[in-house]
């Protein structure tokens, strides 16, 4: 509010290159089709691919992975596309936070930091977040799909916000001395798809 709009403008123009750098990255990352939620449909978990199988039945609506090779999708007789899809985002977020806690407990002792809380939500743009003065992690659900050593990357890199905000040459050097291999799971979480988003402007 105390910057003039030329000084907005001319930050703006400095920084048009890195602008249009990262929106063409972000617009041609890989993307799943759009999902149905019906029999036949590939889903995924943990990098492992599942055929998804629509039950409908009475009784409560869950997730069910079957026989290493099918996700059972259980939901009320009529379900709409938008019940099956909350089904199965819950079943995704479960995940991320059963899979997630023991990273955390493992790597906060490792690191001699703490989160004071950490949470999984839908996340567009990013894999994770870090508010490091309120010490609040929140982790992207859609790392429930990808290969673990993936979420324990992103667990690693958010845990190091906390002793460096920015990703400036001291947290590079704290990725190095945790988790050496980082590099090598950042490119393979950054070229895997992200799911499909109906963007609105």
């Amino acid at each position: 509010m105390r910057m003039s709009d030329e000084s907005i403008r001319l930050l703006a123009v400095s920084k048009l290159a890195w602008i249009r750098r990262h929106q063409k990255r972000i617009i041609d990352q890989p993307r799943e089709t759009p999902r149905e939620y019906v029999t036949g449909e590939s889903h995924y978990f943990q990098g492992r691919r599942y055929l998804l199988r629509v039950v409908e039945r009475s009784g409560r609506h869950e997730v069910i992975l079957k026989n290493g090779r099918y996700m059972v999708l259980h939901v009320h007789p009529g379900a709409s596309f938008r019940s099956r899809e909350r089904v199965v985002r819950d079943w995704y977020r479960a995940q991320v936070k059963e899979l997630a806690a023991p990273l955390f407990a493992k790597w906060e002792r490792i690191m001699n930091v703490q989160a004071n809380e950490w949470g999984v939500k839908a996340m567009r743009t990013k894999w994770g977040s870090c508010n490091s003065e309120a010490g609040r992690i929140w982790l992207n659900l859609e790392l429930a799909k990808k290969p673990p050593l993936c979420l324990e990357y992103l667990v690693v890199h958010e845990l190091v916000h906390l002793l460096e905000r920015t990703h400036n040459d001291r947290f590079v050097a704290y990725m190095d001395e945790y988790l050496p291999l980082w590099r090598a799971r950042k490119k393979e979480l950054n070229k895997l798809p992200v799911r499909h988003e109906e963007w609105k402007y």
